[in-house]
């Protein structure tokens, strides 16, 4: 599985980059067609905490799941989706499942 991460309007540092393919790549547990992951990392420009947006998009065979947080951290928006996303796989290839059944 290939995981891209594009910042932007800053540059994220290794540690970022390194938990970011830890995080995503635990997906694999729950899915085992997922064909790439793209991450995209902004930062707002508000005078609010919560200024950080994450978006994780996910390419498996026939569909594309995607979530986008906003939170304190980049570290908490990847934590956050991740979570999110090990939900929507789990529908995702349940539904896949049924469908076959039938």
């Amino acid at each position: 599985m290939k995981v891209f991460t594009q910042s932007v309007n800053f540059t994220a540092d290794k540690k970022l980059l390194d938990y970011i393919e830890k995080k995503v790549g635990g997906l694999e547990k729950f899915h085992d067609k997922i064909v790439d992951v793209e991450v995209y990392l902004k930062v707002q420009k508000t005078s609010e905490k919560e200024n950080k947006i994450t978006e994780v998009k996910i390419n498996i065979p026939g569909n594309e799941l995607m979530v986008k947080k906003q939170c304190k951290s980049f570290e908490e928006g990847v934590s956050v989706g991740v979570e999110s996303l090990k939900r929507q796989l789990q529908k995702s290839k349940e539904k896949a499942r049924v469908t076959i059944a039938l």
